[in-house]
């Protein structure tokens, strides 16, 4: 017979998958033209990890970036963190050439 899980264990769990989903972007698909995000990591993502980063749909009710990383994890910032403005200009500079 199994044990039902305690509720503290529970209370792990659930903290820990709602923590791994706190950056996640929202109604994303594959990087869907009109993905938004509606939680947002506050952190910086060093320009070495970053393998795309693209804005959110201009209907979003805030504006961010999704950032995919060398790792394979797309993570929601906000539009008005600089190094995430300038990750952005220089990927559109890239394509352009």
């Amino acid at each position: 017979m199994m044990k039902p899980l305690s509720f503290s264990r529970g209370l792990v769990l659930l903290l820990l998958t709602v923590y791994s989903c706190t950056a996640m972007p929202h109604a994303l698909n594959g990087i869907a033209p009109g993905s938004c995000c509606f939680q947002f990591f506050t952190g910086r993502v060093p320009q070495p990890q970053i393998t795309s980063i693209i804005k959110t749909h201009s209907r979003c009710h805030e504006k961010g970036f999704v950032v995919s990383t060398a790792i394979g994890k797309d993570i929601c910032v906000s539009q008005n963190l600089g190094w995430a403005q300038r990750a952005f200009e220089q990927q559109q500079v890239i394509k352009d050439k």
